[in-house]
């Protein structure tokens, strides 16, 4: 009866080993870091070859705006948060765009602004766009640009956002995006709306909302052959996954479902 008990236990061990490897595996031929690799994968890539110079097929660029109150809303989490982005564009989304080394940060009145098919606009909760700027973001997106909006939390910054939005686009509304729309299944299929959060919320307070902010949503402002202009990431962080997502601390589950977005809104974004 031991010896028997023994094979059994052996034949467990085994199966449960086999299991973890198959595991491991499929998190990775899916493109996405498993809970040991994304340090040491962010780690590996500092030591890459660099994109040679004009070879480069996209740029990730984050739009400077007005805001008011402390600081300039446009800096958080800045550079970081776009450098290790590219990262895990190259590295653990398994894109195949030639992606620039470089992030750019770029504002309304820059001559450089319609090189950037994609803008990224942190914390516009606190954004105050004059009629001028308003009148430029409208120019940029209905010529073919698109902007994420993220990192706004509760009822006041979300009618802020609502505010600056209609100055862009008076006539228009903002609407949620059901899940079977193409921005989520043009690279990852994304089913979930996922409440992605700040770093040390969810590390030292167990929470995933913030200021009144509980339920997450996707959103956006589409134009009359219902492309979208403006994709909003209304009650989460997504930049902050992107931060801080080789940290063991921060859930992985939140980190992979940053990337997946953000994946998916660039290859979106060059593509329609």
């Amino acid at each position: 009866m031991r010896a028997v008990g023994l094979i059994v236990l052996l034949g467990s061990l085994l199966f449960l080993s086999s299991s973890v490897q198959s595991q491991r595996r499929w998190s990775r031929s899916e493109g996405m870091p498993d809970q040991e690799g994304r340090r040491t994968e962010f780690d590996r890539s500092r030591n890459r070859t660099k994109t040679p110079p004009g070879k480069s097929e996209f740029t990730f660029a984050r739009l400077k705006y007005p805001s008011y109150g402390w600081g300039e809303g446009w800096t958080t989490d800045y550079p970081k948060a776009d450098e290790q982005f590219i990262v895990g564009l190259r590295n653990w989304c398994r894109s195949t765009l030639i992606i620039n080394d470089d992030p750019s940060a770029v504002g309304l009145d820059d001559k450089e602004l319609y090189q950037y098919p994609f803008l990224y606009a942190v914390e516009p909760g606190r954004m105050e766009l004059s009629s001028e700027d308003a009148a430029k973001l409208r120019e940029y997106l209905t010529r073919g640009g698109f902007l994420l909006l993220d990192d706004f939390w509760g009822e006041y910054e979300w009618q802020n956002v609502q505010q600056q939005m209609h100055k862009v686009f008076p006539e228009s509304q903002i609407r949620e995006l059901p899940l079977d729309h193409p921005i989520f299944h043009c690279y990852f299929d994304i089913n979930e709306v996922v409440q992605v959060p700040n770093f040390h919320n969810v590390a030292y307070r167990g929470r995933t909302d913030e200021k009144g902010g509980v339920v997450p949503y996707f959103m956006g402002i589409t134009d009359d052959q219902d492309r979208v202009l403006v994709f909003i990431a209304r009650n989460m962080d997504n930049g902050d996954a992107w931060e801080w997502i080789e940290q063991p601390e921060y859930p992985l589950k939140y980190g992979l479902a940053a990337y997946r977005l953000g994946m998916n809104l660039i290859v979106y974004a060059m593509t329609h």
